[in-house]
């Protein structure tokens, strides 16, 4: 069983930072890519970044130059450093971890940017 667990979620004034962390536990396959996804209110869950074992970055093209996704020395925890937050950005952030078939989320944590 694979749990993901997502922290670092809150309110922030536009202009402002949050960083996001995400710990998964369990059987994991050691090559797969971690990323983090959000959906706000009445919209589509939608990508924002991933990364891969190897360290090879993807990102929404909403949130390049502002956010960076990292692999901690953890085994199998990401974080999500979030720069320069606007209005727009206010969705639940979910983490995710997958590698062939397999796809697992975690519960999700509110961010909040206030303008």
């Amino acid at each position: 069983q694979v749990q993901l667990v997502e922290s670092g979620g809150g309110l922030v004034q536009a202009g402002g930072s949050l960083t996001l962390s995400c710990a998964a536990s369990g059987s994991i396959f050691k090559f797969n890519v971690m990323g983090w996804y959000r959906q706000a209110p009445g919209k589509q869950r939608e990508l924002v970044a991933t990364i891969t074992s190897g360290g090879s970055t993807n990102y929404a093209d909403s949130v390049k130059g502002r956010f960076t996704i990292s692999r901690g020395n953890a085994k199998n925890t990401v974080y999500l450093q979030m720069n320069s937050l606007k209005p727009e950005d206010t969705a639940v952030y979910y983490c995710n971890v997958a590698w062939g078939d397999m796809n697992y989320w975690g519960k999700g944590t509110l961010v909040t940017v206030s303008s």
